[in-house]
């Protein structure tokens, strides 16, 4: 039986989180912008879709999240690929 549409998109949106989390632990915004920039404009995620994936991911146990100041001293969540994010992505 074929995958849904919502399920490829869910699980392609995964990837490059982790992908991109694999570079460097960054914060939602980071990693919209950083997706972005890589794929040239072609994937613009929107905060919504970005942030109930980063929860999902965390619940899954594959990123986890430690709150610090971030460049400009608000305090972000960094995330970071967890081991079983790391294998995930390899």
């Amino acid at each position: 039986m074929p995958e849904k549409h919502s399920d490829l998109v869910q699980g392609t949106l995964d990837v490059l989180i982790l992908k991109t989390l694999g570079l460097e632990p960054t914060h939602g915004y980071g990693i919209s912008v950083r997706i972005e920039q890589m794929s040239k404009g072609v994937f613009r995620l929107n905060a919504g879709s970005l942030f109930l994936a980063i929860q999902r991911l965390e619940r899954d146990g594959l990123i986890e999240g430690e709150w610090k100041p971030s460049e400009n001293n608000r305090r972000a969540k960094l995330l970071r690929p967890d081991a079983e994010g790391t294998k995930e992505t390899q």
